[in-house]
């Protein structure tokens, strides 16, 4: 009886799980009957009515195991796990739109080092230090007023050397055109251009002339000018070149309005100041190197 009860058991363990279920409960009814059959004394009519029970039990075991299995067959809604969308561990939270972080417009802030930084102020006055020589011969003025310009970059030329390049001759030398192309010639990066004043001079020449002297200066470089005629000195000193002269600007102050003329012509006056208006309409009809 034992053994067959094992198998039996054994079957049931390889069915569905819900047979197994009713498997177990059988095994319950067989066991008791069972206990109670191994305390008769007689063997044979317990072990009849032993399989009588067996057999009904497994019938009852058939309709059950039926009813379970359609039962099963036919799952409810209620407990299927994916009835609630709420149950998915895979399903996130819908974000409102206004909980995700957002860049907020900011302020444009100016990078140091792209931004264009304002030019400094030059200063309301300033002197070249340089070192002036006067005019070895009497039409050597240009040679010497250029001589004299380079010496405030540091340049040091005789004026014999400077005359050949400027084609000087007794006749003189013979435009302010001439001495910026030899400047330039000197000085790298060919920072001198010609101003011309071909009359009376403008407002705008006088403004002009202010802003390059000033440059100029500011930058190490001298100025020289082609003069002609008469003019006075702040100090009023008289000087006149009714042939024409040419002088070297070395200097301002109050702003460019008051200029510092480096004079080859007499040793015993090198230099003096002037008044820029005064400098602009010495240089009518001429010009300047600046």
């Amino acid at each position: 009886m034992k053994y067959h009860l094992k198998r039996h058991l054994r079957r049931l363990a390889t069915e569905r799980p819900y047979q197994i279920v009713a498997g177990s409960a059988a095994a319950l009814v067989l066991a008791g009957g069972t206990g109670a059959a191994l305390t008769a004394t007689d063997d044979t009519p317990t072990r009849q009515e032993n399989t009588a029970a067996v057999a009904e039990l497994g019938s009852r075991l058939g309709d059950t195991a039926s009813r379970s299995e359609a039962r099963i067959a036919v799952p409810s809604p209620s407990a299927s796990p994916s009835a609630s969308p709420s149950a998915s561990p895979s399903a996130s939270p819908r974000r409102s739109p206004s909980a995700s972080p957002t860049a907020s417009p900011s302020a444009k802030v100016a990078d140091p080092d792209t931004t264009r930084k304002a030019t400094p102020k030059p200063p309301s006055s300033k002197v070249l230090d340089y070192d002036y020589q006067a005019q070895t011969t009497y039409y050597y003025c240009g040679p010497a007023a250029v001589r004299n310009a380079l010496s405030a970059t540091g340049i040091e030329r005789s004026q014999d050397t400077l005359a050949v390049a400027l084609g000087t001759t007794e006749m003189g030398t013979n435009s302010a055109e001439d001495t910026t192309r030899v400047l330039n010639q000197q000085v790298k990066g060919d920072p001198y251009r010609t101003r011309m004043i071909p009359g009376t001079a403008t407002k705008a020449q006088i403004d002009r002339l202010q802003a390059d002297v000033v440059n100029a200066v500011r930058n190490g470089r001298a100025v020289v000018s082609n003069v002609v005629g008469d003019a006075t000195d702040t100090n009023g000193g008289w000087h006149s070149f009714p042939g024409g002269h040419y002088i070297a600007v070395v200097g301002y102050q109050n702003d460019g309005r008051t200029v510092r003329i480096a004079d080859s012509a007499d040793p015993s006056l090198p230099a003096y100041w002037i008044s820029t208006i005064d400098l602009a309409n010495w240089m009518a009809t001429r010009g300047y190197s600046a």
